[in-house]
């Protein structure tokens, strides 16, 4: 198995630490994919895949529907998507993805993260060639075959799948398959799997760092004390960082 597995493994350890934080980022999520092609999900893509990942977190229906109805409201503010390059101390690279209605606040508060914890935002490009742009899937495995999937979705863009054992922390746990792919082959794996009619469970994006770098525990401290004052932000979607 590949990066993506480990990364993916890494990241289960440190998922989101309040439900209400969740729904926060996925409503801003429902609000972009309205503005960007309207409330109706049959039509819209990018609303279908936010309205299975509000579903995998358990999101309730009537706060789905909420923000969509919200977000269909003429005077409801859009976000820009916004990314931010920066270092931690003991050179550890850093990415910011935000959705902001209000860049000069986000920048002001980034810097000052970055600022306080001894650590330097840079300029756009300096970290960013650092990771590889990733999309992902997750779908029910319902006993497919690993290899026969990997060949058939080959063709579109999937460049690993690896089975993921069901959370004993889920109310209802499901084996499930990860796709991973470049992040432009999004749409037409997306296309795919709807149309063989395999249930999506979630997808997104992520961003693998290229190589990691080991650290202390001294030091991982440091580290983990700027990524803690980043990932409290209301701004912010995701932080991804070099770190081992």
């Amino acid at each position: 198995m590949g990066r993506a597995f480990e990364f993916r493994k890494a990241r289960k350890m440190k998922r989101w630490s309040a439900m209400s934080k969740a729904f926060t980022r996925i409503g801003k999520d429902i609000v972009m994919a309205v503005k960007e092609g309207g409330p109706d999900p049959d039509t819209n893509s990018r609303l279908r895949a936010v309205i299975q990942n509000a579903k995998s977190v358990n999101m309730p229906k009537d706060n789905i529907e909420r923000a969509i109805k919200k977000a269909s409201d003429k005077d409801t503010g859009d976000f820009k998507e916004v990314l931010f390059e920066g270092y931690a101390p003991h050179g550890i690279a850093i990415l910011v993805e935000t959705a902001t209605d209000n860049n000069n606040r986000t920048v002001a508060n980034v810097r000052s993260y970055f600022n306080k914890c001894n650590g330097s935002l840079g300029t756009q490009g300096s970290v960013e060639f650092m990771f590889d742009h990733q999309c992902n899937f997750k779908i029910k495995d319902t006993g497919y075959d690993l290899e026969e999937l990997e060949l058939e979705f080959i063709d579109f863009g999937v460049e690993e799948i690896f089975a993921e054992e069901p959370d004993e922390n889920d109310a209802e746990p499901t084996k499930s398959i990860l796709f991973y792919a470049p992040f432009n082959s999004f749409g037409s794996i997306q296309k795919e799997l709807e149309s063989r009619d395999m249930e999506i469970i979630s997808s997104g994006f992520e961003r693998i760092p290229q190589v990691t770098k080991e650290l202390s525990e001294e030091q991982q401290a440091d580290v983990d004390k700027l990524l803690e004052k980043i990932e409290e932000d209301d701004d912010v979607q995701n932080v991804y960082h070099t770190m081992a």
